[in-house]
This record gives structure tokens, sequence and C-alpha cells, in this order.
């Protein structure tokens, strides 16, 4: 019989297991695969997710990831593994602290401090409501279904239509192929935005968390493209994440459609920065996230797209 081809949820399931560990005084090394990303440089969300899981090869399975902080280094070759070295800097009685180096051959990627927490403690509890009146996800267009047409004349559109492992689906129009004209008007990057894996996750907590900081990446850029007035499609236009930061505060189920609010407050000097606040369907806030991004145009491109718009 044929080998059953494995689907892209498989595969990063796959890929976010990494391989078996080895410690030297303070350090575990953990090897771990890349997945294939357009670019040809390794995926941003890829990396901070195999990080949380390498550095949670070191606590106790009672705690969890409630936070991480990373600052990208250099592109990552995705031909390459990438190897994990995770030092034990704390543990707490209710807190562990870990710091995490990734690198390839050439060098680091990918430097993080991540926390986790005893699951299940007492404490202060409140939460931004979610907004109302949104737009069911089943609804509205799916990634998959707006870059189909173009797969066959786009690697970036036949990644999303064919290679994703997560099912995206804007409220507002996506920046993935045109501008926001609305959005320029009114000096805004707000969006929302729906998103679960295609397919299903029967994985623990900890790789629920995983696959969610994996999946954010896709999107966290979006907003400040969309306030600049520009899309992934503006000739000319280079992006690239600097930093992300994000917390769980409550337990996620990525097989079930979250809602993530998202902003950008401000961008100088060729950076932006965004965030988000995402909300189970149920309207739970179970994550928050923001991250830092290097968005560049050449003047040619920036003086077309302000003439188009007005």
């Amino acid at each position: 019989m044929p080998v059953k081809e494995q689907t892209p949820l498989e595969h990063l399931i796959k890929v976010l297991h990494l391989g078996e560990p080895s410690s030297y005084r303070n350090h575990t090394y953990i090897n771990g695969e890349s997945l294939y990303f357009p670019t040809g440089r390794v995926y941003g969300g890829q990396v901070v997710a195999q990080s949380v899981v390498a550095a949670a090869r070191t606590v106790d399975e009672d705690r969890l990831p409630h936070s991480i902080h990373a600052y990208f280094i250099a592109a990552g070759d995705i031909h390459q593994d990438v190897l994990f070295d995770v030092e034990n800097l704390r543990d707490g009685r209710s807190f562990s602290a870990r710091r995490v180096n990734a690198t390839q051959a050439e060098g680091p990627i990918l430097t993080a401090i991540a926390s986790f927490q005893k699951h299940g403690q007492d404490g202060v509890e409140f939460a931004d409501p979610m907004p109302e009146n949104v737009p069911d996800p089943e609804t509205l267009s799916s990634a998959k279904e707006l870059m189909e047409p173009y797969a066959s004349q786009s690697e970036f559109a036949n990644y999303y239509a064919t290679k994703s492992a997560f099912d995206i689906r804007h409220v507002n129009s996506t920046v993935m192929l045109g501008s926001d004209n609305t959005a320029k008007t009114h000096d805004s990057g707000r969006q929302m935005v729906w998103m679960k894996v295609d397919g299903n996750a029967d994985v623990p907590q900890l790789c629920h968390r995983a696959i969610l900081a994996c999946g954010c990446d896709q999107i966290m850029m979006e907003p400040i493209v969309r306030r600049a007035g520009l899309s992934f499609m503006t000739p000319g236009i280079s992006y690239a994440t600097i930093d992300h930061s994000m917390w769980w505060y409550r337990d996620v189920d990525v097989n079930q459609w979250h809602l993530y609010v998202q902003d950008t407050p401000t961008a100088a000097h060729g950076r932006g920065l965004s965030y988000a606040k995402v909300y189970s369907q149920d309207g739970r806030l179970v994550a928050a996230m923001s991250q830092e991004a290097m968005v560049r145009v050449p003047e040619s491109a920036t003086a077309k797209t302000a003439t188009a718009t007005k």
C-alpha cells in the first residue's frame, strides 16, 4: 500500500516533537528540523514554538509556558536543522525560567527567555471582553480559498493554499493580496482574524500553546502593513520580525476557532509595533502577544501607493 502523505498539520506536530535531549552541566541540547517556507528562511513562528517545547523538556510536567520573549538574530536556513541550547536559569516554587539559544551552522538565529508556571494557581482574574457582533468564521473566506487561484503563479500563494497548517479567515479584507485603502484613510491598523488548525491536533496542552505561537506569526505583521497603506504584494517591500513576545493566560485548544483582535500603535525608522489579544470562540481571553517588525519599501513604491489612495 502507498504511504499516506502527511498533512501540513501532521508535519508541524512532528517538527514540534524535536529530537532526544542531551545535557551538559546546566545546559540541555535538543535538535529540531525546519519546516518549508517560501522565503527559504526559517519561519519565525516555527523557531519560537520549538523554543517553547525545548524549554518545556527541562521543567516539571505540571508547569506550562506562560510567557516567552524572543529576539531574532539572523535569518535561518530551512535546509538545516536547528540546535536548541536550553539553559536552566531558575526553578522557584511556582515559576521556572529558561534561556534558549537557537543556532545553525552559521551561528545564532534566535535567543529567547521562556517562563513556566505551575498550572492551576489561584489569584486575581479579569479580562477585556471579546468584541461583539463579529462575523462567524464559517461565513468568511479562508486564506486557502483566496490564494488558490494564484497558487500556480506565486510560491507564497501556493504555500497558503496547500502547505499551511492553519485555517485563517480575515474579518477585514486581507493585505496579502492588496492594500486596505480604508485603513490608510483612517490611519488605523486594526483588524480581526479568525484562526484554527486545518485538521485535528490530538496533543497535550503544551503543544497547543506552542502551535498557537507558531500560527500567530503568520498575521502579526499585518496591522503595520495595513496602517501604512501597503500590502505584501507592494513592489520592493521587505520585512522581517525583530522580536516577539507572548503570554498565555488560559488553556488553549487550537482545534477551535480563535479570534485575534489586532492593532498597531506606532511605526518609525522602518520599524513597527503590533499587538494582539486572542479570544476563544466562547469569549475567553486566552493569550496576548506583541511583535516588532522591520518593514521597508522603496520611495517610488510609497509614492505610487499614496497616489493610488487619493
